[in-house]
């Protein structure tokens, strides 16, 4: 997944390591009034492996069909599923048994746009990701409560939020151009 030279070495489980890495791409995504930028790191958790990152807006709107922008937890499945050849809710069948999902901001569970929430697109790779760590919950700018932490907990996928220190610097990120 990604070739071995193509992201940095992390220790396993070295949490703000990886979030930093999040947020680094989370600074490529485009600032903007209407969006959060938000970055997105897939990692097989047994080896301290990147496998994949993503950044809002780092696909061009209605990708592939899906109506509206994309969210960088859906760049991150889009580049596995490019890789594989297969479609985003089969990756599933290529991702380790312990992937982990880090991601700077809450994953959604609402969408103004009416493409699938990042919630659905977690929970339909069928229990692969156990874990989704978390750098800040979604300020209510756009949706005024988003329970996507409170969904993926019901369907039996931890959230944790390991970087609490880093609170301050990830909404500075997140909410650049508003």
């Amino acid at each position: 997944m990604g070739s071995e030279s193509s992201f940095p070495k992390f220790k396993v489980d070295d949490h703000e390591a990886f979030m930093e890495f999040a947020l680094v791409q989370a600074q490529k995504s485009p600032p903007a009034a209407k969006k959060f930028c938000v970055g997105a790191v897939l990692v097989d958790a047994d080896r301290g492996e990147v496998l994949s990152t993503g950044y809002s807006l780092e696909y061009p709107r209605d990708y592939k069909g899906d109506p509206g922008t994309t969210h960088a937890e859906q760049c991150c499945f889009i580049k596995i599923a490019d890789e594989h050849n297969l479609p985003e809710e089969r990756i599933h069948e290529v991702l380790p048994p312990n992937t982990v999902l880090y991601t700077t901001m809450e994953p959604c569970n609402e969408r103004l746009s009416g493409n699938m929430t990042c919630a659905t697109r977690i929970l339909r790779l069928k229990d692969v990701i156990k874990t989704v760590y978390v750098g800040i919950r979604e300020p209510g700018t756009f949706i005024a409560n988003n329970d996507g932490q409170q969904r993926l907990e019901a369907n039996g996928v931890k959230v944790v939020y390991p970087v609490q220190h880093l609170h301050d610097k990830i909404v500075g990120v997140s909410m650049a151009g508003h």
